[in-house]
């Protein structure tokens, strides 16, 4: 363990200025506090907040850092209060450490629940003062450091599965490289054993051929000559590439360890930016340059600051190695990352992360606030963190940086939330495409917006960042509890109006301690959704017999019934889809349209499809009377909605017939958006035609419109 002075000194030796008093009442606390208390390996409790603090006296942090490395578990594992701590060691420390905390004796309900609130308070106090994460993330990699004396298998695979998704990343956005890299490599061990014993057997075996030790002090040679001729001044090291990253490549690419020829990479830290790009020149003027292996991240830096040039290029002894070039000062910041700060801040511990712009920290506050369950808060957190980045361009030239795979939505909701969900297209470098294009590096990026625009469910499908997952899910569900709602409480009131009564709340009150609801509101959801029949809910409460009259109801599935006068057909429910697919989803069996007579058919937890009156699917429910609902179209909610309409056309094989036939549909304001041949012969050719259309009578009009074509033989709406 490291002594008492000797943490002093460490603390001294950089920072003349700190604190030696609370460093040693500190050290003295904790050590006092954890007592006798053991670690998995038998060693003091306390031999663990001591290398804690080691570890942030590496990075050269404030005495306040450090002090909180000894204290960080005392509140969590001992009887010490914050109160305690923040009397003793003042506010600073204290918001550290509670930052830091676990909320372990916070009652919740599951083990992911417990995590994701841990990480929400970490999120939380990181958002106030970064050095709570490098606190946190030194009392991670001592932890990884030990995680071979838990004798529980699955807890150490959980543990290094954690440390791997979630503080890695942290990490690497951090720019705290050095920690990132030994978090990976010791999660690797723990995750990929076997991966990475063969790994490491492949590099110790070149070491001790003393092949790839004299390939890397050759090439570090005649580099160093290279750019010494052209009067650079050069601090030149070379290395192999983590065994992590290796494995990386290999399942990335899906290649053999033998076959991997850049596993070499080659520093050179120079004295101005000038001299990196000139660096850059005289390698590529002298080097073959490896195509789509060149990365300037001095003109552009990552997110958590890192700047340097990466190139790969064919070098000397014909070897594909990889050269990053970097000044000492970005070499500074590359090593120690957001640490590198605070030796020169000493001055202002307040840490506001904002200060270098790790704005990300509140875009995952923003996810968590959006995310309704742990598990999808984890979900869209990894998303976020997990990132190779492109980078975009506003028009006015801002730098935007996504994950890889990127489409322009989650762009706009990079920009802001409000612009992501009034997205309805988007250009890039000035060309109109699809809003599920893939971006790519340098991509200008405009996007069309329209004020009553929202969220398309459909776009959850190939979004990749957390923030516009989490943004379009909320949304969604918004949406579901809304329209849900509102069918619900119709279809209510509907079966009271069969009774002869009109529905009111305090009635309803009197079946909701009967079902698994908390309010009316909820009691209406769970009609719109299918879950509880409208009719067994009416009967229940007129007839006043309470829980058993209920129950029964609910079991015999009692039911509005299915249409067939036109006496029901006038006390139809009115629906719209707000959000296709939501509440009220239009079947893909007959393509209803405003306009035909229709039926609603309920699934529970799905809420209602609509058919037609004569469409065929509905004799599978010729049994199931209780899912039946009458409806009809709200005429003047769906003026301005397209619906799809389906054609049967037989076209005559002639050249320009279907540029004749997009001619008459455009001409028409209707938009094809679907066409499949479904049949062909050398005169003819049967298609499917999907159309968008306002209601059927429009669709009558253009079927009209296209039995006047030459080339078309027969057209027919196509109802199943």
């Amino acid at each position: 363990m490291i002594r008492q002075y000797e943490l002093v000194d460490r603390v001294k030796a950089y920072d003349a200025s700190a604190d030696e008093d609370a460093l040693n009442r500190a050290y003295v606390f904790s050590m006092m506090a954890h007592g006798s208390q053991k670690r998995a390996s038998g060693d003091p409790y306390f031999s663990h907040p001591l290398e804690v603090a080691g570890i942030l006296t590496e990075l050269k942090l404030d005495s306040d850092t450090i002090v909180t490395g000894l204290l960080h578990d005392t509140v969590e594992d001992t009887v010490a209060t914050i109160d305690e701590i923040q009397a003793k060691f003042g506010d600073s420390v204290a918001h550290l450490v509670d930052g830091v905390t676990k909320l372990s004796k916070f009652e919740l309900q599951s083990a992911d629940k417990r995590q994701v609130e841990n990480f929400r308070k970490l999120l939380m106090a990181t958002s106030r003062d970064i050095r709570v994460l490098l606190v946190k993330l030194a009392d991670r990699l001592h932890n990884m450091r030990t995680l071979h004396f838990i004798d529980g298998a699955d807890k150490r695979t959980r543990i290094a599965r954690e440390t791997m998704e979630i503080y890695t990343p942290l990490a690497e956005r951090i720019g705290m490289h050095g920690i990132k890299d030994e978090l990976e490599d010791l999660s690797f061990a723990e995750l990929y054993p076997d991966a990475r014993s063969t790994i490491l057997a492949r590099l110790e075996f070149l070491k001790t051929e003393a092949v790839e030790t004299e390939v890397i002090e050759d090439i570090s040679a005649e580099l160093r000559k290279t750019l010494k001729e052209q009067g650079i001044s050069v601090e030149l090291s070379g290395r192999e590439k983590r065994p992590y990253s290796i494995w990386q490549k290999m399942q990335r690419q899906n290649v053999e360890f033998a076959q991997l020829s850049d596993i070499m990479a080659f520093r050179l830290v120079v004295d101005d930016i000038p001299q990196c790009y000139q660096a850059l020149g005289t390698i590529h003027g002298q080097y073959s340059c490896v195509p789509g292996r060149f990365k300037d991240y001095i003109s552009t830096p990552k997110r958590n600051g890192y700047q340097s040039i990466h190139t790969g290029v064919i070098g000397p002894k014909q070897r594909r190695i990889e050269v990053q070039i970097r000044t000492s000062e970005m070499h500074q910041v590359a090593e120690l990352g957001v640490a590198a700060h605070w030796q020169y801040k000493q001055e202002n511990t307040s840490g506001d992360a904002d200060s270098y712009e790790y704005r990300w920290v509140r875009e995952l506050l923003d996810i968590l606030e959006h995310a309704d369950d742990p598990d999808e808060f984890l979900e869209h957190t990894r998303l976020d963190l997990f990132q190779d980045q492109v980078f975009c361009f506003t028009p006015k030239g801002e730098l935007i940086a996504l994950p890889r795979g990127a489409t322009p939505v989650d762009f706009a909701y990079e920009v802001h939330s409000e612009v992501g969900d009034a997205c309805v297209g988007a250009k890039i470098n000035g060309r109109l495409v699809q809003l599920q294009t893939k971006l790519r590096n340098g991509d200008q990026i405009e996007i069309v917006t329209s004020k009553p625009g929202v969220p398309s469910p459909d776009w959850e499908s190939f979004v990749v960042t957390g923030k516009a997952r989490a943004r379009i899910r909320r949304f969604v569900r918004s949406k579901e509890r809304t329209e849900y709602g509102q069918l619900g409480q119709a279809m209510l009131e509907k079966a009271f109006a069969k009774n002869g009564y009109q529905s009111s709340a305090p009635a309803l009150e009197s079946v909701i301690e009967h079902l698994d609801v908390e309010s009316v509101d909820d009691l209406y959801i769970a009609i719109g959704q299918g879950h509880v029949t409208a009719a067994s809910v009416s009967n229940a409460v007129v007839n006043g017999d309470g829980a058993e009259n209920l129950n029964r109801l609910l079991a015999e599935g009692d039911a509005t019934g299915a249409p067939h006068g036109a006496d029901e057909m006038a006390s139809a429910i009115p629906i719209r889809g707000l959000v296709p697919g939501v509440a009220v989803h239009y079947s893909n069996c007959c393509h209803p349209l405003p306009g035909d007579r229709i039926v609603g058919i309920q699934t529970p937890g799905r809420g209602m499809a609509v058919h037609t009156i004569d469409c065929e699917t509905l004799e599978s429910f010729h049994e199931m009377p209780e899912r039946w609902v009458d409806i009809s179209w709200d005429l003047g909610a769906t003026e301005d909605t397209a619906h799809i309409g389906r054609l049967n056309l037989v076209v005559a094989n002639q050249r320009g017939g279907l540029a004749n036939l997009a001619t008459v549909v455009a001409d028409s304001q209707g938009n094809i958006v679907n066409l499949k041949i479904t049949n062909r012969t050398s005169e003819l050719f049967e298609m499917l035609l999907d159309i968008e259309v306002h209601d059927s009578k429009h669709l009558n009009n253009i079927m009209a419109a296209l039995r006047g074509v030459s080339v078309v033989s027969s057209v027919l709406r196509v109802i199943q």
